[in-house]
């Protein structure tokens, strides 16, 4: 089980970084693997540690600041965070930066030393080697999936809900630790249950600490807390988003289709739509979804919204200058184990997104969001989304840049009706992704020849002219039976 864990983490969490120069046709970098006996070397040590867990979504969202210094007699670059193999392969968004200066993050890989060992690691390569007795700031942040777990596990229609969060006391860490805090946020403060610790209570906060001794590397304290979250847990185990390019049309046709399910506590009885109906004149609090709200960017416009079965009329599309929103209620309530595949789909106008370079060369940049989506207050994650920028048929050196994480970069051919040698389709998978993508851009920059916009109208003109020859072809041919005169 261990092993199956950590290969799915290993192909599922290595990031790779692509600027607005990167060339497709480079192979994508290897997982770092390090010898089977690798521990990290204790050249840091964390002089002060603060850890906020925010517990307010259906995710768990973790912040942790920390002034690291160098103990060594050697400037050292590479810092080390470790995680169980259980919890490895859930990880994403992983991002390092220096607190007390704004940048770029630092270049975060996961490495792989030994399959069995319970412990994995991330490592991290600082911009600049730190000196000896120097000490630096960093923020590391990053979000866990699908790790919140309903208790009981089995509840009535109209019941609470509560989760189960375990998680240790001492924040996890390669290195010792000198002074360390860790604060839960809840999102209200019914807290029936904390175990483990002895936790200050101050509203919807918990406190552990501070821990004044000090911490020797790997050192962990299990707790864990249970507490009332009557809200679904919106998961979309795959989402496949497509925006195709039309330079003819003006457009940019925007499709998403999900695979969404509930991770919330299960009915305990035969679900009862009349109770369901009832519950809805005062809609109190429930862990069941039944409707959500996407916005979409001003101008989007011929919305539409179909499942499996065909069209769903409860949709709403509100439009004006500020802004547009599409609200979809589903077929049904999507209570927890429950799930709901569906596909939403718009169009907006091409300028709104697409600017022509202003150069020698030519060419043209395409930014767009590469998530986007239902905003919901209890949040929503994916466990994989594929995005495929379809682009004119003809266009050629494509290149992009992106601050979301990726596993995979593909550039294929999409053929659609009237296509002679198909449009150029850039394809890129990311895993474990979270709505707060949503404001984090997707650039492509691509050129499309003067000769390749006519490439269409010259295929249609060609094919209706076939046809017209093909029917006076025929009809100059004599069919008759007798004797020509």
């Amino acid at each position: 089980m261990r092993l199956t864990s950590f290969m799915t983490a290993c192909v599922a969490l290595f990031p790779i970084a692509i600027s607005a120069d990167s060339n497709l046709s480079e192979p994508l970098s290897s997982q770092q693997i390090l010898p089977n006996n690798f521990k990290p070397p204790h050249v840091f040590q964390n002089v002060n540690l603060l850890r906020n867990t925010n517990l307010e979504k259906s995710y768990v969202r973790e912040t942790v600041n920390v002034v690291i210094e160098n103990i060594d007699s050697k400037p050292q670059d590479t810092y080390y965070i470790p995680f169980s193999v259980d919890v490895v392969g859930k990880i994403g968004g992983l991002e390092v930066r220096d607190k007390k200066s704004p940048g770029p993050p630092f270049k975060t890989e996961l490495v792989e030393y030994d399959t069995y060992s319970p412990t994995q690691f991330f490592r991290t390569t600082l911009p600049q080697p730190l000196s000896p007795k120097s000490q630096l700031t960093l923020s590391i942040t990053y979000h866990i999936l699908s790790t919140l777990t309903p208790l009981p596990f089995k509840i009535g229609q109209n019941d609470k809900q509560y989760l189960r969060y375990s998680f240790s006391t001492y924040t996890p860490s390669a290195y010792p630790t000198l002074k360390q805090k860790t604060k839960i946020k809840f999102p209200t403060t019914d807290v029936p249950d904390a175990i483990g610790g002895s936790p200050e209570r101050q509203g919807s906060t918990f406190t552990y600490g501070p821990f004044n001794d000090l911490i020797p590397a790997g050192a962990l304290e299990p707790a864990s807390v249970r507490y009332e979250f009557t809200k679904p847990l919106i998961h979309a185990t795959r989402l496949e988003r497509d925006i195709e390019v039309s330079h003819w049309g003006g457009n940019l046709a925007t499709e998403e289709r999900y695979w969404l399910t509930n991770e919330g506590a299960h009915l305990i009885d035969n679900f009862n739509r009349v109770q369901w109906a009832t519950a809805q004149y005062y809609k109190p609090p429930t862990s069941a979804l039944h409707d959500l709200n996407v916005p979409l960017k001003v101008g989007s416009l011929n919305p539409y919204f179909t499942d499996d079965i065909g069209n769903v009329s409860t949709s709403r599309f509100r439009s004006n200058r500020r802004e547009a929103n599409l609200e979809l209620k589903p077929r049904y309530p999507v209570f927890g184990g429950w799930k709901y595949n569906f596909r939403i789909g718009w169009d907006a106008d091409l300028k709104t997104f697409l600017r022509v370079l202003k150069s020698p060369a030519g060419g043209y940049v395409l930014k767009v969001p590469f998530l986007e989506g239902p905003r919901m207050g209890e949040g929503v994650s994916y466990g994989k989304v594929e995005l495929q920028v379809i682009l004119p048929e003809g266009a050629k050196n494509v290149k992009f840049e992106t601050e979301v994480p990726l596993v995979k970069v593909e550039e294929t051919v999409h053929r659609t009706f009237m296509d002679t040698v198909g449009r150029t389709t850039l394809k890129l998978t990311a895993v474990n992704v979270v709505d707060e993508t949503r404001d984090k851009p997707l650039i492509v920059t691509y050129d499309y020849p003067f000769t390749a916009a006519f490439r269409k109208p010259v295929t249609i003109f060609l094919g209706i002219a076939a046809v017209f020859v093909t029917a006076w072809a025929i009809g100059r041919l004599d069919v008759s039976i007798g004797k020509q005169s």
